[in-house]
């Protein structure tokens, strides 16, 4: 770290996290509601509970950062909610219906589903001009570029008041000449409209795939870059002697302008941080099998690591829509401390996907909720501090928690409020344990070998009955578990892809030589971008893959191969790790098939000094101990008396035997029986149970 301090902000949906980091191993952890109509009032919310603490002012606190670090919602919250920007989209005359034929497919799950709907579209019909001019997949220009054609959409955009443009041909990527010559048509004829190249943002094969991309990045990037400049605006006001990096969906930073121009990076913004804290928090416990999970105020998030290595998705379904770029693979469900508990048309309980959001938010908080949430329930049971949260800077209300859960679920139901909100936690539990279930089981992985570590606010209070459930004997709480996808943010490296497409057979010098100058050519673009932003050669780092099949297969599988010249003696080595690659994931491989090559990728890495990780001292306070409550740990709704301790006052190697409930400041660990917790000098509780 270059300054005294290291500042990460993570914008959910219903709190803001923050962590500084200092240069002496430090790293203290903040918590703000989220404020989404002015995400800047939540930053200036967190920064002054962060001077207030440190006895600075925000200016100071800014100016000593070396990097401050934004993490946001944003993007994944205009896709959800379907309020991007007005987006017109101009395309190879023939294919405007594209978007909606979607390949013939439909997503997992509703195949076979006649009644489900159909997507909704983020442009419209009516917005998707046909553009006369045609290249063919050798290259070659059959039909040139009708100018007349791109003029008349742009008349039409201008009357319809379209707000950013999307420009998709076919085989652009082969020659991006007409894209291009459009684009300039439309920033001449519309200068206040933002202009996405598909070519350019997705240089790859497969059109629908780059079309669907370019007109997310179209949707969000108005929202995105009014969102940068607000940001940015606000840290520079304050003194911030280095831009403001955001985290992207490919697990690394980016400037504003970045972001902004790549709006389609910043969907999964957030969550993306969490598989490298994890990692970082197993590290010293040599676990390399990772599973995160991520349960705040809305939605409950879980990635995995396999052998040190984040799953990376690329031309994958998000919320409906194909979206080729690079992403870190989230699993997310509507399962969090605001999810809504419900009873559906067969008088059975539900929980979720509903959330009570920050305004009102649960009915405890007391700001007009009356819909009987998770938190309402955890408070019920005893799990939650009657005392609040935040360190009890939030208080809440268990009587209005009891009366929404009465009144909502158990008269309804005819069972008392303990066995309703028992309920309502154990089938949270279970749609949880499902969407791990997906992300392990469903993938070929045992879950009994990873490790789980919990991030998120709401996660510490669930989380030994999610292991028990999955088997799984080994838990890892980080005091920063509340803030853990914050603090994986500062600990991240900047982070670009760039990419080309070589559709070409795996075969003789020539086509060695066009794969070795594509990739030449992106990375020189690439390291252009990171010497930009400051780095040098010494903090750049480089990590190339390729989009490999056998001849006559429909889909690819990407391949990583080492930094090394493409030519006859190394050949032979991409092959090999072509077919390794592929027998892991189908079982099978065919040495003596040919192979042809998709795309090309290089990945780029501005590496970024790491914090010093904290420690705890040995010892800890006596009055660690801060009295005991009556908590319920079965279906039955009879109450027992456990303890409850202060986490912040205990040492290093303390060890808790549940039932008990561990109080940090902004998280709450909850021991069932059976289970122990013993904190670990770096800040974590290893909780071990009876499946270990």
């Amino acid at each position: 770290m270059r300054s005294k301090y290291r500042l990460g902000a993570d914008a959910g949906g219903t709190f803001t996290d923050f962590v500084l980091a200092d240069n002496a191993g430090n790293v203290r952890l903040y918590k703000t509601p989220s404020t989404p109509d002015d995400p800047t009032r939540a930053l200036a919310a967190g920064l002054e509970l962060i001077a207030h603490d440190l006895g600075l002012t925000p200016a100071e606190i800014v100016a000593e950062s070396d990097l401050c670090i934004n993490g946001t919602t944003v993007g994944l919250n205009a896709l959800i909610q379907h309020k991007g920007a007005k987006v017109g989209l101009l395309c190879t005359a023939g294919h405007e219906d594209s978007l909606e034929i979607r390949l013939g497919h439909k997503e997992d799950g509703h195949r076979y589903d006649p009644e489900y709907p159909p997507a909704t579209m983020l442009v419209p019909r009516h917005r998707r001009r046909p553009i006369r001019e045609r290249v063919l997949s050798t290259g070659e220009v059959r039909i040139p570029l009708h100018e007349s054609d791109v003029r008349e959409a742009c008349e039409l955009f201008r009357a319809e008041g379209v707000e950013s443009v999307a420009i998709s041909f076919v085989w652009s990527v082969l020659d991006p000449s007409h894209e291009r010559r459009a684009a300039e048509i439309v920033r001449a004829m519309l200068p206040d409209v933002p202009v996405t190249v598909g070519s350019e943002l997705y240089p790859q094969v497969r059109e629908y795939t780059r079309t669907s991309t370019a007109v997310v990045n179209a949707y969000l990037g108005p929202i995105m870059k009014a969102y940068v400049e607000r940001v940015d605006r606000f840290f520079r006001d304050l003194g911030a002697k280095q831009p403001v990096r955001y985290f992207q969906s490919n697990g690394g930073l980016a400037t504003g302008a970045v972001m902004a121009d790549r709006s389609v990076y910043a969907i999964n913004s957030g969550p993306a941080s969490a598989p490298q804290a994890g990692l970082y928090v197993a590290e010293p416990f040599d676990a390399r099998n990772v599973i995160t999970v991520d349960m705040g105020g809305t939605s409950f998030d879980i990635t995995l690591v396999k052998d040190g290595v984040t799953n990376i998705k690329k031309n994958a379904d998000f919320l409906r829509y194909r979206i080729g770029v690079p992403m870190i693979q989230v699993e997310t469900l509507g399962a969090g401390g605001g999810s809504i508990g419900w009873i559906d048309e067969l008088g059975l309980l539900q929980v979720g996907p509903q959330s009570a959001g920050a305004v009102p938010g649960p009915a405890c908080y007391g700001k007009g909720g009356t819909e009987p949430t998770v938190t309402d329930a955890n408070l019920v049971l005893g799990y939650v501090s009657p005392e609040g949260l935040l360190g009890g800077r939030m208080a809440l209300d268990r009587d209005q928690a009891v009366e929404a859960i009465r009144r909502r679920i158990a008269e309804p139901l005819g069972i008392s409020v303990e066995r309703a909100a028992y309920g309502m936690f154990t089938i949270v539990n279970n749609n949880m344990v499902n969407g791990i279930r997906r992300v392990s089981v469903e993938r070929g992985y045992d879950p009994r070998d990873f490790v789980l570590v919990a991030a998120g606010g709401a996660t510490a209070a669930h989380i030994t009955a999610l292991a028990r459930e999955m088997g799984i004997g080994t838990v890892l709480v980080p005091k920063l578990a509340s803030g853990l996808c914050a603090f994986g943010q500062i600990i991240s490296d900047v982070k670009y892809n760039h990419m080309a497409t070589a559709p070409l057979r795996l075969e003789g010098n020539e086509a060695f030589a066009r794969i070795d100058a594509l990739f030449a050519e992106i990375e020189a673009e690439g390291r252009a971008y990171l010497e930009r932003d400051g780095f040098d050669e010494e903090t750049i780092a480089i990590r190339r893959s390729m989009d490999m099949r056998y001849v006559g297969q429909v889909h690819e599988c990407t391949v990583e191969i080492g930094n090394f010249r493409i030519d006859a003696s190394t050949i032979d080595e991409v092959k090999a790790a072509f077919h390794r690659r592929h027998e892991e994931l189908y079982t099978y491989a065919e040495p003596r098939t040919p192979i042809e090559v998709v795309n090309i990728e290089s990945t780029f890495f501005g590496r970024v000094s790491k914090p010093q990780p904290p420690r705890i001292a040995r010892g800890g306070d006596p009055a660690a101990l801060k009295g005991r409550r009556e908590m319920i740990f079965d279906a039955s709704g009879s109450a027992i008396t456990a303890p409850v301790y202060d986490g912040a006052k205990l040492g290093a190697e303390a060890v808790i035997a549940g039932p008990a409930v561990i109080e940090e400041p902004t998280t709450t660990i909850v021991l069932e029986p059976g289970w122990t917790a013993r904190l670990d000098e770096r800040g974590t509780y290893v909780l071990t149970g009876s499946s270990a």
